[in-house]
């Protein structure tokens, strides 16, 4: 089975634990089979190796969410990386193309495309890969999943079948309606459209070609930001007259909110919180190295991070995305494919960072022309290179390294590093990288 996730996201919806580089698919706020806390991308990924261990997995993804993938999945998947966002189409065409071109799928396979980021039990990938079924059976050209509501939501498009059998031909789609328009729709039969898509991928890569003049993968990767903005569904899904839906009766939820992801966390309280007994229906999630303590607090949101704090009502949590919005940019905390880093401190002059590096893991070998740094090893055995010569540091080391030095950490072990960059013009394009 070859599946594309798509992860995208802003980030603004689940503030401070997510931002633009840590996306909610990244937040680790369930609980594996071994009892450790792992993200949504961990998660999903594991349900889809636990119903097809020889599944394929590619997530396509910006540039931003590289280094997370990599920090949480490691080389167990394949990263298509756009250059830019462009909505779904340009995404699925160019990750088809990837798929076609690099990774050398056939192209009589089916592929299905999936978000990365809905909360579902086994069975719904033992669905997806149903899915597959019917696409080599040459029922349809293209394959939805639709699932069955449990509400007139306003939030999700919707799919008319044809008929109410598990498997229908598709009437008509449906965009957001309001709650009563909804129900006109569910009394009618219709499904929520999870954007789950199935298809030979030779059939995604004649649609791309029809819209988008290119010759391969590296020509589309190229010209990707010329791409027209426009999702699968307007491009492909609602113009094609060979197209089915599969129905999906189990639990479904799509954890876009805070008040959605409270109905699903593992615990209700996670990192250094104290919750009295007039406390009820509420949720608490602290990342940072001092105490929460909350008292006779009522449905309620806290959430604390090095990006800020949110103090919510679980219901006017989903509001919060423009008050974010107004906060700007700053990223204080984030994921890299080496381990993570934190900032702990911003002065006019100054940036103090808390830098952890997973064992066996190192910095990229680079340099920066307009600031010093200075690392001191608090914790763990690495070795650095500074200029092409290597030594190695221990807890309680100082490095110098001058503006215009070449360097870079190896982890040895788990590493933990504070590093103090210090120049009048401290900024993230002011680095040089070099090969080793």
């Amino acid at each position: 089975m070859n599946i594309i996730l798509l992860s995208g996201g802003s980030g603004k919806r689940l503030w401070p634990l997510s931002n633009d580089v840590r996306s909610k698919q990244f937040i680790k706020l369930f609980k594996g089979e071994d009892g450790q806390y792992e993200s949504m991308v961990q998660r999903v990924y594991r349900q889809i190796t636990a119903v097809d261990r020889e599944a394929r997995v590619t997530i396509a993804t910006g540039r931003s969410q590289v280094s997370a993938i990599r920090n949480q999945l490691g080389d167990k998947v394949s990263v298509c990386v756009e250059p830019c966002r462009r909505d779904t189409f340009p995404a699925i065409a160019l990750a088809a193309a990837y798929l076609h071109d690099v990774i050398g799928v056939d192209g009589k396979e089916c592929v299905v495309v999936c978000p990365v980021d809905p909360y579902v039990g086994n069975e719904y990938y033992e669905a997806v890969k149903k899915l597959e079924n019917l696409v080599e059976g040459d029922g349809a050209a293209l394959t939805l999943l639709g699932i069955e509501p449990t509400w007139p939501s306003d939030r999700y498009g919707y799919i008319i079948p044809e008929t109410a059998e598990a498997v229908s031909a598709v009437k008509e789609f449906k965009e957001k309606p309001d709650e009563e328009t909804a129900q006109g729709y569910i009394d009618r039969g219709a499904l929520w459209n999870a954007g789950v898509f199935a298809f030979r991928l030779d059939y995604l890569l004649d649609r791309a070609h029809s819209r988008i003049d290119f010759e391969h993968y590296q020509d589309m990767y190229e010209k990707y930001d010329t791409l027209e903005k426009i999702s699968f569904d307007y491009a492909v899904a609602e113009k094609e007259s060979s197209i089915q839906v599969m129905r999906f009766a189990g639990a479904w939820k799509d954890v876009g909110t805070w008040n959605m992801m409270a109905e699903v966390m593992t615990d209700t309280a996670k990192g250094n919180v104290i919750m009295d007994e007039a406390c009820r229906n509420t949720n608490v999630i602290n990342e940072l190295d001092i105490p929460i303590l909350c008292v006779g607090c009522k449905d309620m949101i806290v959430a604390a991070s090095s990006d800020g704090i949110l103090v919510a009502d679980k219901e006017k949590s989903e509001s919060i995305k423009p008050y974010v919005e107004r906060l700007g940019d700053d990223i204080r905390y984030a994921e890299k494919s080496w381990g993570t880093y934190t900032v702990i401190d911003v002065q006019s002059n100054s940036l103090t960072i808390r830098v952890q590096l997973n064992r066996g893991s190192q910095m990229k070998y680079h340099s920066h022309e307009r600031r010093d740094e200075v690392w001191t090893v608090v914790s763990g055995k690495g070795r650095v290179i500074l200029d092409g010569a290597e030594r190695t540091v221990y807890p309680g080391d100082v490095v110098q390294l001058a503006a215009g030095c070449k360097h870079t950490l190896i982890a040895d072990t788990d590493i933990s590093v504070i590093e103090v960059q210090v120049g009048a013009e401290i900024s993230q394009a002011d680095k040089r990288v070099f090969a080793l």
